[in-house]
């Protein structure tokens, strides 16, 4: 997508939105959020027969509306644009440097056909008492945004970039499509379920797919942590690594966040998941911590460091090593500068046993409104 379409389609865009959002304010709370995000990176790899140094950046556009009708309703839109793949397209490891949603994922979404439209979904919320709530919604969801959750390593737009720290790459979770999620929580106890169908795999075929995760929030001297575990499978539509159908994804993850006081916040990120069906990665052990700016009186702005070992599953990678270290400066009440660095290491099996590596430093300023 060119950047002539993109601004086109942007303005376009945000005509439509601010004449709905006039258009609603008599009947219900409307609010306007979203994001516009830039990222340059450089690849610099030891072995140039996997690719020379080179390097490339990307844009992203994703505004949101949320209607509250009522006080126990809301309705939400979601949009995705974007202009260039950065170096996900030109990089030859298995985990992305930027594990954002760019040019090629915001087109023609698993299959569907659909362009540019990410989520759009009911809730209804049941509070029973103030303790005790239960949220429904159906529509197109994302299913990360009820699995896999941390505090510290969940975000690729405001923490680390590479795909490893966002999300576990061996934890199975697809985004915008149709389905139903619940989101209950008791006292310190949540818990969430997702269920969707998905319109289509890397073998083509659709799919059904099912993911719960358990969470308990505990609250200490040291202060606020998050325990979770999260259990996911879907339907046998996938294919073994002899590519011959009938086999499903299924495994599970464990994420855990905690506070070390005011200044200091730890994670830790671990799971597994079969390999009937085939695989790039079976395994993940992940960790790092977080060091909140007010130390050197910057209170909003922060520094991560961050650690991955992925374990290959039955396919062509043996193994992947991702170290990534981050300063996010916050600018302002909406403007951040993020300065980041990635050390990537793969090992693969035969026939192309060997291992590629490289250093990736980056540059991510992000606009929240």
């Amino acid at each position: 997508m060119n950047n002539t379409r993109l601004r086109r389609m942007a303005v376009a865009l945000w005509g439509l939105l601010g004449y709905s959002s006039a258009f609603a304010e008599g009947s219900g709370e409307v609010e306007f959020t979203g994001l516009m995000a830039a990222m340059g990176q450089h690849q610099s790899l030891s072995d140039t027969n996997a690719g020379g140094d080179t390097a490339n950046g990307a844009y992203v556009f994703q505004p949101e509306v949320m209607v509250k009708p009522t006080d126990a309703d809301e309705f939400a839109v979601k949009f995705g644009f974007a202009a260039n793949n950065g170096l996900n397209g030109y990089s030859p490891f298995g985990v992305a440097p930027w594990a954002a949603d760019l040019e090629d994922d915001v087109r023609n979404i698993n299959g569907r056909n659909r362009d540019y439209l990410l989520t759009a979904w009911y809730k209804h919320e049941f509070e029973f008492n103030e303790s005790n709530q239960l949220d429904v919604y159906f529509g197109l969801i994302d299913g990360t945004d009820f699995l896999d959750e941390n505090v510290y390593s969940n975000d690729e737009f405001t923490q680390f970039m590479n795909q490893a720290l966002v999300n576990g790459p061996n934890f199975f979770a697809p985004s915008y499509d149709s389905g139903l999620a619940v989101a209950w929580q008791r006292h310190s106890i949540k818990i969430h379920a997702v269920a969707m169908a998905v319109g289509e795999n890397e073998a083509g075929n659709a799919y059904n797919y099912f993911g719960a995760e358990l969470e308990y929030h505990i609250n200490t001297g040291l202060g606020e942590g998050n325990y979770r575990a999260t259990m996911v499978n879907t339907s046998a539509d996938f294919e073994d690594p002899t590519g011959q159908g009938g086999k499903r994804h299924n495994g599970i993850i464990f994420s855990f966040d905690q506070q070390l006081g005011q200044a200091f916040g730890a994670f830790i990120r671990f799971g597994w998941q079969n390999d009937e069906a085939a695989i790039e990665y079976e395994n993940i052990a992940s960790g790092g911590i977080d060091i909140n700016g007010g130390l050197w009186s910057r209170p909003h702005d922060n520094i991560g460091f961050g650690f991955a070992h992925v374990n290959g599953g039955n396919l062509d990678m043996e193994h992947t090593l991702v170290a990534e270290a981050y300063y996010r400066f916050v600018a302002t009440g909406i403007l951040a500068l993020t300065l980041d660095l990635q050390y990537i290491s793969e090992n693969y099996r035969e026939p192309n046993a060997g291992t590629v590596e490289g250093f990736i430093p980056g540059l991510r300023l992000v606009a929240g409104f």
